[in-house]
């Protein structure tokens, strides 16, 4: 299956750098709207049979001229929702507590499962809840599906899942939004990351740029 993970279009907590990851969360600013509207044409050449959303109303703002341009409906799951913020709620991205919860998001991907985010899920039910999306996808038959999903939540599972992607290379990389993870394979055989926000992705470790920076991509 080639498993599409887009990043929602731009919210009012975005421009403010807020760790917004409750549902269902705020809709679109007028420039998240206009990414959305680009959607379709920005995909054209991918032949998607299923769009997924999560229960946030950003991605479900996100994914709908996408849908209306295929004639499809979406489908709508908790969980690809974003890694969920705990006592971090509504705090400032761009601080110590910003950086707290992408350490622990990352300490999840870097195998550290039982961590949990302060006052939140471990990396164990972030990414088992994510898991089962993608395998219901996978089980589906469809050959490309688009999940609309979150920054923190695409990198991490990405970093976790992708043989060819590590926790460096997807803290280093910040996905802007609208911005699309590409990925090969299916649950039982693993997964391969073709692209990341346009540009190909080296196998790990082979490359890309080290270092841990968590402050710029908020949920």
């Amino acid at each position: 299956m080639r498993l599409l993970l887009v990043r929602h279009g731009q919210t009012p907590s975005n421009l403010h750098h807020l760790l917004d990851t409750a549902v269902p969360g705020p809709g679109l600013t007028d420039l998240g709207e206009r990414q959305a509207a680009a959607l379709p044409a920005a995909l054209a050449d991918e032949d998607i049979e299923a769009i997924y959303v999560s229960t946030l109303t950003r991605t479900q703002r996100t994914a709908a001229p996408l849908a209306a341009a295929r004639g499809l409906d979406v489908i709508v799951r908790d969980g690809i929702r974003e890694l969920s913020a705990g006592d971090l709620e509504m705090l400032p991205g761009d601080t110590e507590q910003g950086a707290l919860y992408m350490k622990t998001a990352f300490a999840w991907a870097a195998g550290d499962t039982e961590l949990r985010m302060p006052g939140g899920e471990s990396g164990a039910g972030a990414l088992a809840r994510y898991d089962a999306v993608v395998a219901e996808a996978a089980d589906s038959g469809a050959r490309a599906v688009a999940m609309v999903s979150h920054g923190a939540a695409i990198r991490v599972w990405t970093a976790a899942r992708a043989v060819n992607v590590d926790v460096p290379f997807a803290a280093a990389h910040p996905l802007e939004n609208t911005g699309v993870v590409i990925l090969e394979g299916s649950p039982a055989d693993g997964w391969k990351a073709l692209t990341w926000a346009g540009a190909v992705v080296a196998p790990a470790g082979e490359g890309g740029p080290a270092g841990w920076p968590v402050v710029g991509d908020a949920p």
